[in-house]
């Protein structure tokens, strides 16, 4: 350190400490582990070796991802990645299909595309993980988990206390299911209210065996308005509104049930549990009408797809994607861009309203 005057050194090291501050604040792990369970919003590559057409393990998809494309549905990062960085993690949370040993103390992503809550959902599109084998496969990953630990079950559920867990369900279950009547039967066997309701009595049980396998800080999500993506966009022809309020009707009727269905868990029907409401239909209905403020110029197309508004074909292998991903909403028939995405997990981590995350924002989840 010769030729430093003393005050080169204090001002060093005042900016060493500084920085040993504020640099590392974004790396803190804020908890130890995060599970995911969902549909292609979501998935991370779950899909990518079943016989199915939801897949996106293909060009243009992850055009802006470092890895290229590993299965997300987006041209970047999905709503979890960003998350996840918010939260800490060095690394993204791996899909189940590939991760095994240590690495499970982590977290993993079970989520699926073409998912739902009921079994028969998605089925038009080909195989993938329904909710109720994302939560055996969970339990699968609590039995070897159980080994890491050597079968000491405080330790393990302790370990599980601390983990935040993710679930958005429930888009396929109208979208791939009760919203087309010439595979499914269900708007025929049921109103817009009954499947509502039997929907949310599915999930409640499988959120309970989620709770029962050591799930104590839950996030659940509402349906977005999917009446409004491009796909419904490029199929509805209505006089009085942009967007299929049928749809998005029949959406309230599931996210009302569920924040209701929030409350209950949190009054003590799962002891122990702490559940965060996320109102995506909110905060995508602001997002669309307030999209020029956040620097979106195209909110009602896909940035690659096929057809009117880019949504009657979803994005092709190889095929030309837009140029500018940052001002497009939409990057397919049905999934926001990386963009989107970030304003979304920021909005549900540091949300001061609650309109947006009940009853708490995800950091002060993380922080219980």
């Amino acid at each position: 350190m010769k030729g430093f005057s003393e005050l080169t050194l204090s001002i060093i090291s005042v900016f060493l400490w500084l920085c040993a501050k504020v640099c590392s604040q974004p790396q803190q792990l804020q908890v130890p582990c995060f599970f995911i369970f969902g549909d292609s919003l979501v998935d991370n590559g779950n899909n990518n070796r079943i016989l199915t057409l939801a897949r996106a393990n293909y060009r243009p998809y992850g055009i802006d991802f470092p890895q290229g494309a590993t299965g997300r549905f987006t041209n970047g990062r999905t709503y979890v990645d960003a998350l996840a960085q918010l939260l800490g993690f060095p690394n993204y949370i791996p899909p189940y299909s590939r991760t095994r040993g240590p690495a499970l103390l982590r977290g993993v992503n079970y989520a699926s595309g073409a998912a739902g809550i009921r079994d028969e959902t998605g089925t038009n599109l080909g195989d993938h993980t329904s909710m109720n084998q994302q939560v055996a496969n969970f339990a699968s990953t609590v039995q070897d988990m159980r080994r890491l630990f050597r079968g000491d079950n405080n330790a393990l559920n302790s370990h599980l206390s601390k983990c935040i867990f993710y679930s958005g369900m429930g888009s396929n279950d109208y979208l791939n299911n009760y919203f087309m009547p010439d595979f499914y039967t269900s708007s025929s066997d049921f109103t817009v209210q009954a499947f509502a309701a039997a929907l949310l009595q599915d999930y409640s049980r499988q959120l309970t065996q989620l709770h029962a396998l050591g799930a104590r800080k839950v996030i659940v999500t509402a349906v977005g308005q999917i009446g409004c993506i491009p796909y419904q966009l490029a199929r509805y022809h209505g006089n009085s509104s942009r967007c299929n309020e049928k749809i998005n009707t029949a959406i309230s009727l599931f996210n009302s049930g569920l924040r209701k269905l929030v409350d209950r868990f949190n009054g003590g029907q799962l002891p122990g549990a702490k559940f965060v409401y996320l109102d995506s239909y909110q905060s995508t209905k602001d997002l669309y009408l307030n999209a020029s403020s956040y620097g979106f110029e195209v909110v009602d197309k896909g940035c690659c797809g096929v057809g009117r508004n880019n949504g009657q074909i979803t994005c092709l292998p190889l095929q030309q994607a837009c140029e500018d991903r940052r001002k497009y909403l939409f990057w397919d028939a049905f999934h926001p861009t990386e963009v989107a995405n970030i304003y979304f997990a920021k909005n549900s981590y540091s949300s001061q309203t609650q309109s947006y995350a009940y009853p708490m924002n995800i950091q002060q989840l993380a922080m219980l």
